[in-house]
C-alpha cells in the first residue's frame, strides 16, 4: 500500500462516500438536497416532505411524505412518554451537556421506524428542556401539527403564529444536510461499523457542539450585542480584526463565496417583519464586516455564513441562545439519519490508514 507523506490537511479534497443525499460546491456557492437547490428547496418543500426524500435516497425506495409527517408525530408522542426517565438526568446540566444526555437516551420503539424514532424525539427533548431550564412543566406534543409548529408550541406553551412556524419550518429545511460535514461524517463512521442509528446519531451531535462546526450561531449575537450601535460598526469590527479575532458569522471551510443558506434564512426573517434583532442593523454590520475582512485578508474570501442569519432567525423566534445547538440538530438529524441508513446500505466499514511519525524500536 502506498501512503502519502504529505496528506491532506483535515482531508480537505478526500472523498469518504458516494451519496445521492446532498452535493455541496463551494465555488459556485451552491447547495444541492435531494436534488434540488437549497432555495427552492426551502420555498417549496416542508421539513416531513423532505425528510421523506432523503430518506427515500439514502434506502433506494420512495417515501410517501404523508406517512413520514404521520410517523413523524407518532415518534414525538413516543418521545414525550420517555421524558419522566430522561429529564432528571439531564438536571442542572448546560443545554448543550443536557441535549447529549438525552440524545443518547433515545430508545427504539417497535412500531416504528428508527430514522422517525430519533427525528421525531429531537424537538420533544429541545422543548422539554427550553422549559425545564425555565421551571416549566413540558408540554405533550400535538402529532397533527407540522414539526416546526410544534417544537414552537411546546416550547411556548402556546401555538405559535403561522409565519413563525413557516420561518422555523425553513430553517429546519435549510440545515438539514450539507454534503460531509464533520458531524455527518461522525454519523457515517460510526454507522459503517454497523452500529445502530441511535449510535450514530449521538456520535453526529456531539461532533456538532464543537465551536469549529455547529457552535457558532449564540456568539453572533454576542458580537451584535458588543457593537451595539450603527455608529460603533466600523471601530468594532477594525479593533477586532486588527486584534487577529474571528468575526463570527464569516468565513467557511467549503465555500469561497456566499454561502447560499445565509440569503435563505435572511428572506424567512425578513418575512418575520422586524422581530427580534434589528435586521437593518444587522445588515449594516454584515455589509461592513464583508467589505473589512475583504480589505484584510484579499488572498481569502471570507463572506457571510448560515451563522449570521441562523442567529437572527432563532432570536426573532424567541429561541433562548443556549438552544441554539440544539435547534439545530432538530433540522440536522434528517440528514444523520439518512447518510446513516445509506452508510450501512451501500458503504464498507470506514477504516483510514494514518502516517507513524513516533520512535520505532531498535
Amino acid at each position: 500500500m502506498t501512503i502519502h507523506s504529505n496528506p491532506a490537511a483535515g482531508l480537505d479534497g478526500v472523498a469518504a462516500a458516494v451519496t445521492a443525499l446532498s452535493h455541496v460546491d463551494g465555488e459556485k456557492g451552491e447547495l444541492i438536497v435531494a436534488g434540488m437547490r437549497i432555495g427552492e428547496l426551502a420555498q417549496h418543500t416542508d421539513f416531513e416532505e423532505l425528510a421523506a426524500r432523503l430518506w427515500g435516497a439514502a434506502t433506494a425506495r420512495e417515501i410517501d411524505p404523508a406517512e413520514a409527517r404521520q410517523r413523524l408525530g407518532e415518534g414525538r408522542v413516543a418521545a414525550f412518554r420517555r421524558l419522566p426517565a430522561i429529564l432528571p438526568a439531564t438536571a442542572g446540566l448546560p443545554m448543550i451537556d443536557a441535549f447529549r444526555v438525552a440524545v443518547a437516551a433515545i430508545a427504539p420503539v417497535e412500531w416504528l421506524a428508527p430514522e422517525t424514532v430519533i427525528v421525531g424525539a429531537m424537538p420533544v427533548l429541545a422543548a422539554a428542556l427550553v422549559r425545564q431550564a425555565e421551571g416549566k412543566a413540558p408540554v405533550a406534543p400535538d402529532p397533527a401539527l407540522g414539526h416546526a409548529a410544534d417544537l414552537l408550541r411546546m416550547m411556548r406553551g402556546e401555538t405559535a403564529g403561522a409565519e413563525e412556524a413557516k420561518a422555523l419550518d425553513a430553517y429546519l429545511v435549510t440545515v438539514a444536510d450539507h454534503g460531509m460535514n464533520a458531524s455527518t461524517f461522525a454519523a457515517r463512521v460510526v454507522a459503517s461499523t454497523q452500529a445502530n442509528l441511535f449510535m450514530a446519531v449521538t456520535a453526529g451531535y456531539c461532533a456538532l457542539t464543537g465551536p469549529l462546526h455547529g457552535g457558532a450561531p449564540e456568539p453572533v449575537l454576542d458580537m451584535l450585542d458588543a457593537i451595539a450601535t450603527k455608529d460603533r460598526i466600523a471601530g468594532w469590527i477594525d479593533e477586532a480584526l486588527s486584534r487577529g479575532e474571528r468575526l463570527m458569522g464569516f468565513g467557511h471551510r467549503i465555500y469561497k463565496v456566499r454561502d447560499p443558506r445565509a440569503d435563505v434564512l435572511k428572506r424567512a426573517v425578513e418575512r418575520l417583519g422586524g422581530r427580534g434583532t434589528d435586521l437593518g442593523f444587522a445588515a449594516e454590520v454584515e455589509a461592513y464586516a464583508r467589505r473589512a475582512l475583504e480589505a484584510a485578508k484579499p488572498d481569502r474570501r471570507l463572506d457571510t455564513n448560515v451563522e449570521f442569519y441562523t442567529a437572527i432567525l432563532l432570536d426573532a423566534l424567541k429561541i433562548p441562545r443556549r438552544a441554539f445547538t440544539p435547534i439545530f440538530a432538530v433540522g440536522r438529524t434528517a440528514g444523520w439519519t439518512a447518510h446513516a441508513l445509506e452508510q450501512q446500505r451501500t458503504g464498507r466499514l470506514l477504516r483510514p490508514s494514518s502516517i507513524y511519525t513516533g520512535a520505532m524500536p531498535s
